[in-house]
């Protein structure tokens, strides 16, 4: 499946396809498992997700920042490194709402909170198997390392999975 099949801008298929977006939805994994294990409340895990992400999407804002302007000595100039390391960093956001999206679903009690906070893992990883198709089919057209690299990024959102499920029981 290719963007234009999803019908993805290829802006937002950029950014999807950014190491930042992959770290984005396993770090929203993680902090669901985590909050989920001390309250087991939709909108504690929703509250924790979002401050985590915002906190994080930061951090490697200014990381990036600063690395364009050491790596250029400063002629890349504040404003343009700012630009690139936030352009470059926006799958992290982008790639978290549709967990959150779930989650204040069962913060707000459209749909129970344990439904939600599985249904947001399982969408992570649904998306993770996605984002690994895509990237190799942009580059391959066999079908095999598609299928291995779609298992391979799912498979860090389902190591999440194992872990709430032996949390929790």
């Amino acid at each position: 499946m290719t963007d234009d099949q999803l019908h993805i801008t290829p802006r937002v298929g950029r950014i999807l396809m950014s190491e930042e977006a992959i770290y984005g939805l396993i770090l929203v994994s993680g902090m669901i498992v985590v909050s989920a294990s001390s309250s087991g409340a939709a909108v504690d895990a929703a509250i924790t997700v979002a401050v985590t992400v915002i906190v994080f999407f930061a951090a490697h804002v200014f990381a990036g920042t600063l690395g364009r302007l050491a790596a250029t000595d400063g002629r890349a100039g504040l404003r343009a490194s700012l630009r690139a390391s936030t352009h470059q960093s926006s799958g992290m956001l982008l790639a978290s709402l549709p967990p959150l999206v779930i989650l204040v679903l069962g913060a707000t009690r459209v749909i129970d909170d344990s439904t939600a906070m599985w249904a947001a893992l399982i969408v992570n990883t649904v998306l993770l198997g996605a984002l690994g198709w895509i990237a190799v089919a942009r580059w391959s057209t066999h079908w095999v390392p598609r299928i291995l690299a779609a298992l391979t990024t799912a498979a860090f959102g389902g190591a999440l999975i194992a872990l709430k499920a032996i949390i929790h029981h």
